[in-house]
């Protein structure tokens, strides 16, 4: 008898386990979690987080298309100044005693205008304040009415709406909790929280009244919960998702990447039957910057400056540093995935063109050792070295500099390095974005131009997309100030990053999108 009732415990605990595994949908969060307040989704980890929990007027689609949330449908006016969002009336905030009797209520347009005024609430001092910056005024009209009216047409401005930032929160119980709102989230997104052990683990719970269905009228999300660790480094995150303990990691990590990929980067035999691998172009261009306001002569030289993009075999660096993950950067600085983007506008690998160009700066100049410096953090010293060792076989001196990345990042703002590693990851996915970084006005500590670039017919043409509603050629636009960045050659694009995601084979819906956002909403596991 004892041994029938422990062989009829175990079968059920093997039962509930089975259970909790299917519906459950378990990651690891290495860099930890700052916040769970959306105001304060600055870092990818919390991003990933609050996605679950928060929604705003619209979202975006792995396709980078804009889509109602929130907001049912909306219009904008004529001359492009005023957005008119018109909600559904059947989104709930998550349930909390806090909200009386029903423990939850409706939103409505006031609830995206106390949300939006906390962004510019300089006590709370939200890192997100900045997406308001072209924004005149913002009002409920009505329950189901919120009207934005901006300072001066911005044709990325319904992305900008799509960040995390933007999203709708409840006033009662974001004043009653004031900055533990953190840790006590009340959002209306597919997930509730239910508990968070800091540095330990974090749960979400299925939110039962998520106003969102499948193609099939089914109801969202599809999971019972979501699971965060908090394991500190990339290996332990590796070996729990090895083991089957964790159903998913991103990106490709030093500490693994041999041991998963190919050198040409494809799964290894070893977990082909037991891991899926997907991978996509993210919006993150990574690149050297040269520093154009000083008196450097190799700098100031548009010969040495192009002779190094000439010098040196991307698509041999990518299979080399990163078994073939990542997209060599032959065209300019707008990314592969992004409206502008043309894989032809930069430079591919010309030995023989870069040694002359060398030749022609010694003879203009007198200069016969030519000579730069750059400047990294160690996480990237094995690609400068790379492009060191080629660039020495063209004739041109190059010296590593390995700082801090603390350090590095005040030191490229403040104008202090001839030759810097930056990287430049979409804000909101629009050309404009990146293109930005070029414009004369946005002269870096005041902005994102690092590289003090100034050309009056760039600065034009980028005050002209402004203007531009017409998509298609806004993006034309877009593809020729990009081609005149590349003409000039401030800048050295090395290469365009890649979302690349392991999921066990059980995971079923797991998207990849170029902004490397994380949906679990249309997720479940088999």
């Amino acid at each position: 008898m004892l041994l029938l009732l422990a062989q009829l415990c175990m079968s059920c605990h093997d039962k509930s386990s089975k259970i909790a595994n299917t519906t459950v949908f378990r990651y690891n969060e290495h860099k930890n979690i700052g916040s769970l307040d959306p105001a304060f989704s600055k870092d990818i980890a919390d991003i990933w987080a609050t996605n679950q929990l928060f929604n705003g007027l619209v979202q975006m689609d792995d396709a980078l298309n804009v889509q109602p949330c929130i907001a049912k449908r909306w219009e904008i006016s004529a001359d492009a100044l005023t957005y008119s969002f018109f909600l559904r009336d059947d989104v709930y905030f998550h349930n909390d005693i806090l909200f009386g009797k029903d423990s939850t209520r409706t939103v409505n347009a006031t609830d995206f205008e106390y949300s939006l005024n906390r962004l510019l609430d300089k006590q709370i001092a939200s890192p997100g304040s900045w997406v308001l910056s072209k924004v005149e005024r913002f009002k409920a009209e009505n329950d189901s009415l919120f009207t934005i009216k901006l300072k001066q047409p911005f044709p990325a401005f319904l992305g900008l709406l799509t960040m995390k930032y933007c999203s709708v929160v409840p006033k009662e119980i974001v004043e009653h909790y004031g900055s533990g709102f953190r840790s006590h989230p009340i959002g209306t997104g597919p997930f509730k929280f239910k508990r968070w052990e800091e540095n330990i683990k974090l749960v979400f719970r299925k939110n039962t009244r998520y106003f969102e269905t499948d193609a099939n009228g089914k109801n969202l999300p599809y999971l019972e919960a979501v699971s965060i660790t908090f394991l500190p480094d990339k290996q332990s995150e590796f070996l729990q998702f090895a083991q089957g303990n964790i159903d998913f990691v991103s990106g490709l990590d030093a500490s693994y990447k041999d041991e998963i990929l190919t050198a040409n980067g494809q799964l290894r035999d070893l977990y082909k039957n037991d891991v899926n691998m997907i991978r996509g172009p993210y919006l993150n261009t990574e690149y050297l910057g040269f520093y154009m306001d000083t008196d450097i002569p190799e700098i100031q030289s548009e010969l040495i400056r192009k002779a190094v993009n000439y010098g040196f075999d991307r698509k041999k660096m990518m299979i080399y540093l990163r078994n073939g993950v990542g997209i060599p950067a032959n065209g300019g600085f707008i990314p592969k995935g992004l409206p502008g983007y043309n894989e032809t506008t930069g430079f591919d690998f010309q030995p023989e063109k870069a040694k002359q160009l060398i030749a022609q700066f010694k003879k203009e100049t007198g200069l016969n050792n030519p000579k730069i410096t750059i400047t990294t953090i160690g996480n990237y010293l094995s690609f400068c070295e790379y492009i060191q060792r080629e660039l020495q076989k063209i004739g041109l001196t190059v010296d590593i500099d390995v700082i801090p990345a603390a350090t590095l990042k005040d030191a490229k703002a403040n104008g202090k390095l001839a030759v810097f590693r930056a990287s430049w990851v979409a804000d909101y996915p629009d050309a404009e974005n990146y293109l930005s970084l070029y414009y004369s006005k946005n002269f870096a500590p005041n902005g994102p131009n690092y590289s003090h670039f100034k050309d009056v017919q760039f600065d034009k043409w980028y005050e002209e997309t402004f203007t531009i509603t017409d998509t298609k050629k806004r993006e034309q636009l877009y593809a020729k100030m990009d081609s005149l960045i590349m003409k000039k050659a401030p800048v050295v694009v090395m290469f365009y990053d890649e979302v690349v995601r392991f999921t066990r084979k059980n995971v079923v819906g797991l998207g990849i999108n170029p902004i490397n956002l994380l949906e679990l909403k249309k997720v479940y596991k088999k």
